[in-house]
């Protein structure tokens, strides 16, 4: 009697269509966006059945997006994260808006770009630098700049399945988390106190698109735990005068 099957095994062609997939988004990349299924099945050597089966469950998946305009395809949401983001250039009009802020505070303050889902730190303060970057986007929801990003997402799961605690004051429910989001959301401003580290808490303002209102950025202030959870109306307030001063450089 044979054992049973392995769900979770590879079957005979399964290996086959995960090359053709990767060879697609390969093929999508090399032709530039408005590279329609046709160019992609001839360059591929593909069936244009195969083909289409394929971009169809790439673009049900975000890994591509059709342009209806163009008539063809380009890369979507997913597949930026493929790849370990760069941060983007940082124009010398951004840089002198943050050093104008770290002049009006004695506390840490912290540009992260969210370009790519996924968040990426621009500018981290050189006097107070942040938590490590690769902990702070593997668990955004132990940050004020990974809250952000969180809030805006149409399902924050796909970006922080793992609600790791860090601390005793690490939100790790996700009801909890939902509730706490959803404000994030309507008012831009995220807080946390101790979450991360024990010593350490931050706000985070909500850097928008001037016309599309999408989140690009998050601007931040770094310090102790008990300080952060204070009001802090006019040191906010001029955060978010500094994120709107911003918001039209990062577009």
């Amino acid at each position: 009697m044979s054992p049973p099957m392995d769900p979770t095994a590879l079957s005979g062609r399964q290996p086959r269509a995960i090359r053709n997939a990767l060879a697609a988004l390969e093929e999508v990349i090399a032709a530039g966006p408005g590279v329609t299924a046709k160019e992609i099945s001839t360059a591929l050597g593909l069936p244009p059945a195969t083909t289409y089966r394929l971009l169809n469950l790439l673009v049900a998946e975000e890994y591509l997006v059709r342009l209806p305009g163009l008539g063809g395809f380009a890369l979507g949401r997913r597949a930026a994260r493929l790849c370990v983001p760069a941060p983007p250039h940082l124009p010398l009009a951004a840089r002198t808006v943050l050093d104008h802020l770290r002049t009006r505070t004695r506390w840490g303050v912290h540009l992260a770009s969210f370009t790519t889902d996924r968040l990426v730190m621009t500018d981290p303060d050189p006097d107070h630098p942040p938590s490590e970057e690769a902990l702070l986007a593997r668990y955004p929801h132990a940050s004020a700049l990974g809250k952000l990003l969180l809030a805006a997402q149409p399902d924050w799961h796909a970006v922080a399945p793992d609600l790791r605690r860090f601390t005793q004051h690490t939100i790790t429910d996700g009801a909890r988390l939902t509730a706490e989001l959803k404000q994030i959301a309507e008012t831009g401003l995220a807080r946390q106190c101790g979450q991360l580290r024990t010593d350490r808490g931050c706000l985070g303002v909500a850097v928008r698109h001037p016309t599309t209102g999408a989140l690009v950025a998050g601007l931040a202030l770094s310090g102790p735990p008990a300080r952060v959870a204070q009001p802090n109306d006019d040191l906010i307030s001029v955060v978010r005068e500094h994120a709107e001063r911003l918001a039209p450089l990062l577009a």
